[in-house]
């Protein structure tokens, strides 16, 4: 079995290989005219703009309850003093969202119980839960919340109490 060039098949088949060796031996090293924005260019487009940044600092009930979501702000809630920016959950911690209440709060207890009353929630003058109460198995919600938090969303502070910041 012979191969055989007068053939269309078998030429339209030599010419592809031609042209696809050519193409791996001499790549096309041409760059774009214009910057890509959106994802049909592929992945090497940049954002309209970078996200602000938010320093890791200490807060407390006071100065975490500016961050709550309104007017588009970024979204911060902690779970048993650690601060988490959930700003990219907002359809969830933001205004109107399922989670909302815990915008700019200490979810602790509303985590644990999973309970998102606003009744779980500790007025921001008051001393912060000791969670003193909570049973082993709401200890156990309250970790396994933390732990899906970590893993999904930036750590960017620590909660202590009014006084003492």
């Amino acid at each position: 079995m012979a191969f055989d060039l007068g053939t269309p098949v078998n030429t339209a088949l030599l010419l592809y290989i031609l042209y696809s060796v050519q193409r791996i031996i001499f790549p096309s090293n041409s760059i774009p005219q214009t910057v890509p924005n959106e994802f049909k260019y592929g992945y090497s487009w940049m954002p309209k703009s970078h996200p602000p940044t938010l320093l890791y600092r200490t807060y407390t009930p006071k100065t975490l309850e500016p961050f709550n979501g309104q007017e588009g702000k970024r979204i911060l809630l902690a779970i048993k003093g650690v601060v988490y920016d959930v700003t990219a959950g907002r359809n969830f911690y933001g205004p109107n969202g399922m989670y909302a209440n815990f915008a700019g709060r200490d979810a602790s207890r509303g985590m644990a119980k999973q309970s998102f009353d606003t009744e779980m929630l500790t007025p921001i003058d008051q001393p912060m839960d000791k969670l003193e109460d909570l049973t082993p198995e709401e200890i156990e919600n309250m970790k396994g919340w933390m732990e899906h938090f970590s893993n999904k969303y930036i750590i960017c502070g620590t909660l202590v109490e009014n006084d003492a910041a």
